[in-house]
């Protein structure tokens, strides 16, 4: 039997990726990731489109929420089928994980939004930014992922390896564009392009301990968002 964390079997029955939308969450910024970057699995979510994917996604969620390691095996006999059923369903695990890490991301950006409350501009991106780093530093679930397989979560949440950063260098290019307009700072520098610095300002603070064996920390977040947004 293939390793679990390696099986890359096909997810049987051809799925519309262009219904891949934000799942039942109101505000706009919940649906940009999804839009930018949607995937089998994510359209197998929508709401109806597959019961069993939706019905496998739930408990692998319940599972990393409640502090615990994703396995294919045991969420198998969970759902009382084999193996081979969930990987139709769901994909490998890599595919699973990161959309239940998205499906976390999306509330946690919703929740940054309202808190950054009534401020616009460079401010409001630089404290609704601030806000999701500073929640996501503070998630146990989150960081107990983060230690118990380090290199995998690096891999999933930091390169392209998975649709997450492609999804959140979206939603920050979005950010600036609602925020700033399509020409910030006078044109001194592109959406996209700012956009990007501003997610790797994100991941360097929110994941320090991984990748420089430092402590996270949201005071540097806001600080580093705030000088590169030009916010006195």
């Amino acid at each position: 039997m293939p390793d679990t964390d390696t099986i890359d079997g096909p997810i049987d029955g051809p799925i519309d990726e262009t219904t891949a939308v934000a799942q039942a969450e109101p505000a706009p910024i919940a649906a940009v990731g999804l839009d930018a970057a949607p995937t089998v699995l994510s359209a197998r979510l929508v709401p109806g489109a597959h019961p069993d994917a939706r019905r496998a996604f739930d408990l692998a969620r319940e599972t990393f929420v409640a502090g615990n390691r994703i396995d294919m095996g045991p969420l198998a006999a969970s759902l009382g089928v084999d193996r081979t059923s969930v990987f139709r369903w769901v994909g490998n695990r890599d595919a699973l994980l990161a959309e239940v890490l998205w499906s976390l991301a999306v509330p946690t950006l919703v929740q940054a939004e309202r808190a950054a409350g009534g401020s616009a501009g460079a401010e409001r991106v630089a404290a609704l930014l601030t806000h999701f780093a500073t929640d996501l530093i503070a998630a146990g679930y989150f960081r107990d992922f983060l230690r118990r397989e380090p290199a995998r979560a690096l891999r999933l949440l930091t390169t392209k390896a998975s649709p997450i950063q492609r999804r959140y260098t979206a939603t920050a290019e979005w950010l600036v564009r609602t925020q700033l307009g399509d020409r910030p700072f006078d044109g001194a520098i592109d959406p996209p392009t700012l956009a990007y610095l501003l997610v790797r300002v994100s991941e360097s603070f929110t994941y320090a301990d991984l990748i420089a064996g430092e402590e996270p920390s949201p005071d540097g977040a806001r600080t580093a968002f705030r000088h590169l947004l030009r916010v006195a």
